[in-house]
């Protein structure tokens, strides 16, 4: 490695000119390390040991985390700033560090932006044991856990990935569409370009952002299955050729159509990586032929216990053997994936493998993706979640949805009698996968008892959205709502407006007011109506606007504030 600087000693040695920002050159090695200085005198100032961050800006966050680490700190990485995290967060950290919103029961830590502010203490290399980061894993229940990681551990990733996957990229700037405030991210985003010296550029959520900057100059794409199940065909993807140098994806596993359009549409073979947040990286497997068998990261053991994975790797809190929840089977200098471990749950004393269903299922001629898990409640049984190859599974009219659920029944019968069959299906257009790219269980427990619907984007721009949005008869807000004729209440209405007027715009954090608010029209279960929403940046408004079929239902302005 000619370009390499260690974790533990970035903030002593940094590349004193190369940037830091691709679209700033201000923003270089050497400035970055003042604002860590800067970072490092604000967290000396907080009582205790713990702080948690969240940024949006990967600058920011980057300085933020090595002057916690200069402090002393051990970091907590939110997955996203909400109150409920906030909450959770009160009884593990003393202070926060980013966008968070101030009086939520945390002190919020800014830095000075006066170098007179700053010390002069000289600084020195990070005690690679000492320094800590503290991760959560989605959970597969939904509710996170904890894991503490050594910063020898990141350190010895890092490193690793250099050394597989690095011949080529140079100084080839790093977007991404995925967060660095996971584990993932944290690693492909931050840590490994600012070790290598490579730099950073934008996050690239939406497909025709990531054509516009993927075509300026030598890039790297760190992307997502989410993102590259979904690309569109009718964008310029040939403006990238011969600019985008390798694309990443990790957090679930790719589905080999899904990998050769992306490698069609980006024209470079997506490189994929497994592990866990447990783990850290495991292994690794280029889509440039075929099936591609998983290669063991450089620095890892892999072994098949009685067909279960385990490993033993720098990435881990000790030397001794992990074991994973992955069946295996050796293949050629690497290995297979063949499932999860036990997957097994009894149905009205019947032993039935979900994961056999959902092999099954996925052998249908119409069905892309399928889980199948167990529906508690008085009386446990199966449902299914299934994506339709067509990718218009949620759309489906109810004579199609109710054919194509029968299809699949029958498809299942020949090995599965009725009482081992799912019992509740949904049919979607794509599976719910959160930040990370991971499906919990409560996700999909949702989807059958929802409380607000899908939407189906229908464009989405830095100012204007349009979704359509099916209220099916299951969802929660019908309840009691009214027994006779079941209709949308206007409450929900507002909440679905700023639910998803959050996913598509950077709205304010703080509710202020309600304008302009019209109720013309009830709407009912079963209809299908379209939100339209106008976010002015300026007057800091949501505008929103319900129409259907049968006209206008609702309307209003939505005005926000940056602080209460």
């Amino acid at each position: 490695m000619t370009d390499w600087l260690p974790l533990e000693s970035f903030a002593c040695q940094a590349y004193p000119d190369r940037a830091i920002m691709a679209d700033d050159a201000g923003c270089n090695h050497a400035a970055l390390r003042r604002r860590i200085d800067h970072w490092r005198r604000a967290f000396a100032g907080v009582d205790g040991g713990d702080v948690a961050l969240y940024f949006d800006d990967v600058y920011e966050f980057s300085a933020a985390l090595y002057g916690a680490w200069h402090a002393g700190k051990r970091v907590y990485l939110c997955s996203d700033n909400l109150p409920a995290t906030v909450q959770r967060l009160c009884s593990r950290v003393q202070a926060l560090a980013g966008d968070f919103v101030a009086g939520e029961g945390l002190r919020v830590i800014t830095a000075a932006d006066e170098m007179d502010a700053v010390d002069a203490a000289p600084r020195l290399p990070l005690d690679p044991i000492a320094t800590r980061l503290v991760v959560f894993t989605s959970g597969s229940t939904g509710e996170p856990a904890a894991i503490e990681k050594q910063l020898r551990q990141l350190s010895a990733e890092v490193q690793a990935l250099q050394q597989a996957l690095g011949a080529g990229l140079d100084a080839a700037v790093v977007h991404a569409t995925v967060s660095h405030q996971h584990i993932y991210g944290l690693l492909f985003r931050v840590l490994w370009p600012l070790a290598a010296g490579r730099p950073l550029g934008a996050r690239v959520f939406f497909p025709e952002d990531m054509v516009a900057a993927l075509s300026q100059r030598d890039c790297v794409l760190v992307a997502s299955p989410a993102h590259l199940k979904r690309l569109p065909a009718q964008l310029p993807w040939h403006s990238v050729h011969g600019r985008l140098k390798a694309v990443f994806s990790s957090g679930g596993v790719l589905p080999a159509d899904a990998a050769g359009e992306a490698a069609r549409f980006l024209g470079v073979p997506v490189h994929e990586i497994f592990g866990s947040s447990e783990t850290g990286g495991v292994a690794w497997r280029c889509w440039d032929r075929g099936q591609p068998d998983w290669q063991p990261l450089p620095g890892v053991q892999w072994r098949s216990r009685e067909g279960v994975l385990e490993v033993c790797s720098p990435h881990l809190p000790s030397a001794d053997w992990w074991t994973c929840q992955d069946r295996v089977e050796a293949a050629g200098q690497g290995f297979r994936l063949v499932g999860r471990v036990d997957r097994i749950v009894k149905i009205e004393e019947r032993r039935v493998s979900l994961s056999a269903l959902e092999q099954q299922l996925q052998a249908h001629p119409q069905v892309s993706e399928a889980r199948v898990f167990a529906l508690r409640g008085p009386r446990t049984s199966l449902a299914a979640v299934v994506v339709a190859h067509d990718g218009h599974g949620g759309a489906l009219p109810a004579a199609a949805r109710r054919a194509l659920i029968a299809s699949l029944a029958t498809h299942l019968s020949s090995s599965h009698d009725a009482v081992t069959r799912p019992r509740h299906w949904r049919l979607l257009d794509a599976l719910p996968l959160n930040a990370q790219g991971k499906l919990s269980e409560a996700a999909l427990e949702a989807l059958f008892r929802p409380q607000q619907p899908a939407p189906q984007w229908r464009a989405r721009g830095e100012q204007q959205a349009d979704l359509s949005l099916w209220l099916d008869p299951a969802l929660a807000v019908f309840d009691g709502h009214f027994p006779q004729v079941a209709i949308l209440p206007g409450v929900a209405q507002l909440h679905w407006a700023i639910h998803f007027g959050r996913q598509a715009f950077a709205l304010p954090p703080r509710f202020l007011r309600l304008e302009a608010l019209k109720f013309q029209r009830v709407a009912h279960a079963g209809d299908t109506v379209q939100l339209h929403l106008e976010y002015q940046p300026a007057r800091q408004s949501l505008g929103f606007r319900y129409v259907s079929e049968h006209g206008p239902h609702a309307s209003g302005r939505v005005v926000f504030a940056e602080h209460g």
